[in-house]
């Protein structure tokens, strides 16, 4: 049995499985961002006893963790580089802290990676190779799985399909508009907020069904108000949306030339728009611009494992790494 805990901005979640999908004991926890990186360190220690005992444990019987971390972090050093969420991360050796502390070998991933392994192992993805995985929540993040591993690049990751830079009107931190932007700051939640945001400001006859929906308060609108307004037909709702799926359909277009993936698994919460509002059009969308070879080739289709996905993935990680074991996806054709 294996220990995996996803570290977000947010929340913490612990399990403890076998790293085939399944769950002996699980804890979802939230994350005080006042308390830092300490303050998680200590809801770990705290936590995992307490989880061991819920999964039946005897001393000995747990025999490794993994996590899966909400920042970049170092295959070589087993260090986070950084989260952009919570202070007190910075060059922090986690894998070295919890060997430490929780007495058993540690290996460090980054959340959308083993998010991506668990998905095609277990989820969405299962049964292909390659796998390319999408998280469209308040950023954009990917994934990259070839034969049941994770692509890590030269060791800091790769697949950062959020990263990709974009063509358009895009907030400089001096806040003048700048030419190019990475595509999250275009397809993700917070970037059609500010997209949405912008529209409302120039609405000036408060003509759309959002002002009804925020209050009258521009700073208050959501993904989720975007999605209603656009299934009832307001055009400025409708006209953000498309827009983004636009920039996202370019980046999923620009990973299937480069990668050829057989199956784009995506997830995060911009993606429970649903299939009317999200996937139908981004496939369509997709379907116009993708590579013409490839265009039979590939499926885009929802992440099945819901919130859990990133301890599944970590568990998998772990037994992967430390058992020297690995679970192929194999190739459909």
């Amino acid at each position: 049995m294996y220990l995996g805990i996803e570290i977000g901005g947010t929340k913490l979640q612990l399990g403890i499985g076998p790293g085939n999908g399944t769950l002996a004991a699980f804890e979802r926890l939230q994350v005080i961002p006042a308390e830092g990186g300490a303050g998680i360190r200590k809801q770990i220690l705290h936590a995992v006893p307490g989880l061991i005992a819920r999964a039946g444990l005897k001393s000995g019987q747990l025999r490794g963790m993994a996590y899966g971390f909400g920042g970049p972090v170092d295959d070589a050093t087993r260090r986070v580089l950084k989260s952009h969420q919570v202070h007190g991360w910075d060059d922090f050796p986690l894998a070295e802290w919890s060997e430490e502390h929780v007495e058993v070998p540690c290996v460090l991933g980054n959340d959308c990676d083993v998010a991506g392994l668990a998905e095609a192992l277990f989820g969405a993805g299962r049964g292909f190779s390659p796998v390319f995985y999408v998280t469209v929540g308040s950023g954009i993040g990917g994934g990259l799985i070839l034969n049941g591993s994770i692509y890590r690049g030269a060791g800091r990751g790769g697949a950062e399909i959020g990263h990709l830079l974009m063509r358009g009107q895009h907030p400089a931190p001096n806040g003048s508009l700048a030419e190019f932007g990475p595509l999250e700051d275009f397809a993700s939640g917070w970037g059609i907020q500010r997209a949405v945001q912008l529209r409302l400001a120039e609405d000036l006859r408060r003509t759309s069904l959002l002002w009804q929906q925020i209050g009258g308060d521009a700073t208050q609108v959501t993904v989720q108000h975007v999605g209603m307004a656009a299934k009832s037909g307001d055009a400025l709702a409708c006209s953000a949306l498309n827009d983004a799926l636009d920039y996202l359909a370019w980046g999923v277009c620009q990973v299937i030339a480069l990668l050829a993936p057989r199956r784009i698994v995506i997830g995060g919460g911009v993606s429970l728009l649903g299939e009317e509002l999200f996937f139908q059009p981004l496939r369509d969308k997709v379907a116009q611009r993708v590579f013409r070879p490839f265009a039979d080739q590939y499926a885009i289709v929802p992440a099945e494992l819901g919130e859990e996905v990133v301890v599944h993935g970590a568990l998998a990680l772990a037994k992967q790494r430390l058992e020297g074991s690995e679970e192929p996806a194999k190739t459909a054709g």
